[in-house]
């Protein structure tokens, strides 16, 4: 049913976002990110682990993550060291490294799923030929954040590009490197997205002395 927003009955209805959070959402820290894999291990979910691991390395939306085929990350029967990938969103390539951790978990899963080089490295569940939706991929995180007792309202999808992107930039301070790695076109967007706060800006600081 549809109402303008001056309806008086309008002002009787809840808003969609009433008592969500919103805004930006939290990266994973480390322990975190080891506290996820041992959770997924723990539940032998082979493939949520491979998925996990994928997703912190790649730093890809999870629209282009979803799309990622086994050709995308294997080459002459070996997991790919570096893959490259054109984003939906800007159609510009992007390229990430892909490290042991994630070698690992990828070859234990793909070994399990089978299939061809032009088959979707993470199918649907409802039909194999197509990949995991978005959704089912934003279900799966909230399992994952829930499962080492986060509150999955302070982390999405988005959290699983921005973990290491954000990890980078601790430790670096590099935004120009990081830019380059999630594929913006402007440093703004970059500055933006990394939501640099208070707290991290000063721990920069301090840690530079002149």
């Amino acid at each position: 049913m549809g109402y303008s927003e001056f309806d008086p009955a309008a002002k009787e209805r809840p808003a969609w976002n009433a008592g969500r959070k919103v805004g930006a959402k939290k990266a994973l820290k480390p322990r975190q990110i080891w506290a996820v894999r041992f959770f997924l291990d723990q539940n032998r979910r082979v493939r949520d682990r491979a998925l996990f691991d994928l997703a912190i390395d790649s730093k890809l939306r999870g629209c282009d993550l979803v799309k990622m085929k086994i050709g995308d990350i294997v080459c002459n029967h070996e997991i790919r060291h570096r893959a490259i990938v054109v984003q939906q969103k800007t159609g510009r390539p992007v390229q990430f490294e892909i490290m042991d951790n994630a070698r690992a978990s990828l070859l234990k899963w793909l070994e399990l799923r089978g299939g061809s080089i032009d088959d979707y490295a993470f199918p649907s569940r409802t039909d194999h030929a197509d990949h995991m939706s978005t959704r089912q991929y934003a279900r799966l995180v909230d399992e994952w954040v829930t499962g080492i007792g986060l509150p999955s309202e302070d982390y999405g999808t988005h959290s699983m590009r921005r973990t290491k992107a954000s990890i980078i930039y601790k430790a670096t301070g590099n935004l120009r490197a990081v830019q380059i790695l999630l594929g913006h076109t402007k440093i703004e967007s970059t500055v933006r997205y990394l939501g640099v706060d208070v707290e991290d800006a000063l721990a920069l600081a301090e840690g530079t002395e002149i």
